[in-house]
């Protein structure tokens, strides 16, 4: 069998140096029928190895839960990787940052606030032991000693940039080993002292992130580590994007040149991102630095390959690069095929009032539970309260987490932004029913607001007095059956679209491909194609267009499901021929 190991300052491969030339692909965000496609595109480009992280909530959405089929399949993403004749770095965290909800770490292990996360306490190693002999336990028979991809394996994630219990991660570290896992373990920093200090054990190999001044971060890397290889296991090549901000783009250029700096001081590399693919569902992150700012459904991340898998600007720059320092294949990723443009009349409608109580199950409390405390760990929930005011009051609530539609008898009176700080709003005189549509619009994945449950953070008040009994409503999305049957009986041909509401339309194809639904004309919610949840959109850009992977189409019918929030002028889904990610900054 194949051996890799750490001899001086190399890797080794079977006796010989290797340099690792590897890119990031997270399989949890591509469809697993395009994996191939986008390992091949690697090869290609002149990797030999592709790196990705492993998320624990997408494996483990509750905890007695776990999933290792269709997008959360490692087996087969690694058997891919090992089929195309090359190697593979698994990064299991636990936390993994990511710009994934939460960071990686599952909701659920917060419900106890005595769990102390991410440090050597006996609640949260037991969770992660739990996680990590299951993930690795895919991995191990996977090494290349066993005859499989895999050369190394990361421990925790960019640790030094949180803490430094030296307990902690030499306990993830026997934990590691006791599973099987004989390759060498690595961890990952910033290349400041600190943090290279904090982040690791003298047993594993420390390696940098970052994305520029290459030779002078090496350096930084080589001082806190006198012997060993040196790698840059994350080259930023680009960057994610926020709502209501710009669309991040990097200089080819420039990133090729750092590249070349980097490869020319003997150094190996894994770019992050090779590709970034797509925050399908409500998978994607959040950053809380004084200001909520949730991530957006594209993780194209300007890299090499866009979001759709085809090559761009950086990609040809970075074969060049790579072509001066290794080998490269003669074969050339296929020219890209047009997506086609056409418009879908969305043409039956029905509000999302009137399907909710088929959506889950109302619960009263004399309280206000949190989503969370209600086993919902993403998505949307509805609260309701019963008020009788004889004049004009101000609803207060603590803290909105995330988006709040208000609404009085299902007729709308405003909005609560946990991006504006909004905490109170006026609501009318009348009886009736006051409720709150909630959207959890992504968990923090960096920083101390990691882990905060979502929902509606008490106290509340109306009008000088504290609400009791309030109901809330969870609502379940992962089969939209309840909404087809509402749908059939619902409005035909709406002209507009007023929120909060599901439309529907249904569309055949001349040939099965990647399709891009521009959302520019709508406002914010959420589309399904064949059940197939695409993720988010939002009037507030800069994302404008929506990526449909051919893999989820079919040629003879098609049927698209879009949950308005707010309002859309037309009900009609228009598809366009190429992606439209939004203004970059000026």
């Amino acid at each position: 069998m194949d051996r890799f190991e750490i001899e001086d300052d190399d890797f080794v491969l079977n006796g010989e140096p290797f340099r690792i030339l590897s890119g990031a692909i997270h399989y949890f965000r591509v469809h697993p029928d395009q994996w191939a496609d986008r390992i091949h595109k690697a090869r290609l480009m002149g990797l030999n190895t592709i790196e990705t992280y492993v998320s624990w909530n997408f494996h483990a959405e509750t905890p007695d839960s776990w999933t290792q089929s269709g997008r959360a399949d490692l087996d087969r993403f690694l058997r891919l990787i090992q089929a195309e004749g090359m190697y593979a770095i698994v990064r299991p965290g636990p936390y993994i940052c990511a710009e994934w909800d939460n960071g990686g770490l599952p909701a659920w292990l917060f419900a106890n606030p005595t769990v102390g996360i991410r440090r050597d306490e006996p609640q949260f190693i037991a969770a992660v032991t739990t996680y990590l002999n299951r993930v690795l336990g895919i991995v191990a028979p996977l090494q290349i000693g066993n005859g499989g991809p895999v050369i190394l394996v990361q421990v925790e994630n960019e640790y030094g940039a949180y803490g430094d219990d030296a307990s902690y991660l030499r306990k993830l570290t026997d934990i590691t080993r006791s599973a099987g896992i004989t390759v060498p373990l690595t961890t990952v920093d910033q290349p400041q002292d600190d943090m290279l200090a904090n982040g690791s054990l003298p047993e594993l190999l420390k390696t940098g992130s970052f994305g520029s001044r290459a030779v002078e971060r090496l350096e930084t890397l080589r001082k806190n580590q006198p012997t060993g290889p040196l790698m840059c296991s994350e080259f930023w090549d680009g960057w994610f994007d926020h709502w209501g901000a710009h669309h991040h783009t990097t200089s080819a250029g420039e990133s090729a040149a750092e590249l070349d700096a980097l490869l020319s001081a003997g150094a190996s590399v894994n770019i992050y991102m090779f590709h970034g693919g797509t925050n399908f569902g409500f998978t994607n992150g959040a950053n809380d630095k004084g200001v909520y700012q949730p991530i957006v459904t594209s993780y194209d991340y300007d890299a090499p390959l866009d979001e759709a898998g085809q090559p761009t600007a950086k990609y040809w720059a970075f074969r060049e690069v790579l072509a001066r320092h290794s080998s490269l294949p003669a074969e050339l990723p296929a020219a890209r095929v047009p997506a086609p443009d056409f418009s879908v009349p969305l043409d039956r409608a029905v509000s999302l009032f009137s399907v909710a109580d088929r959506l889950g199950s109302w619960s009263w409390s004399d309280g206000l539970p949190s989503m969370d405390e209600l086993g919902q760990y993403s998505g949307f929930a509805l609260y309701s309260h019963e008020i009788d005011l004889d004049r004009v009051a101000v609803l207060e609530i603590g803290e909105v987490r995330d988006r709040a539609y208000v609404f009085v008898n299902d007729s709308p009176i405003g909005v609560l932004a946990r991006d504006h700080h909004d905490r109170s709003i006026s609501v009318p005189a009348g009886r009736g029913t006051l409720s709150l549509l909630v959207e959890d619009q992504g968990r923090v994945d960096y920083g101390d607001r990691i882990g905060e449950p979502k929902g509606l953070i008490g106290p509340t008040v109306l009008d000088g007095v504290r609400l009791q009994r309030w109901g809330v409503l969870p609502l379940d999305l992962r089969s939209l059956a309840p909404v087809d049957a509402a749908l059939d009986a619902g409005a035909d041909h709406p002209r507009s679209l007023s929120g909060p509401v599901f439309a529907r339309g249904h569309f055949s194809l001349a040939a099965v491909q990647d399709l891009f639904l521009d959302t520019s004309s709508w406002g914010k919610g959420v589309v399904w194609i064949n059940g197939f949840c695409l993720g988010r959109y939002w009037s507030r850009g800069p994302q404008r267009t929506l990526y449909v992977p051919a893999p989820v189409l079919n040629r003879d019918r098609n049927e698209m499901v879009v949950l308005e929030l707010e309002s859309a002028a037309c009900a009609e889904a228009r598809f366009v021929t190429e992606a439209n990610l939004g203004h970059t900054e000026f």
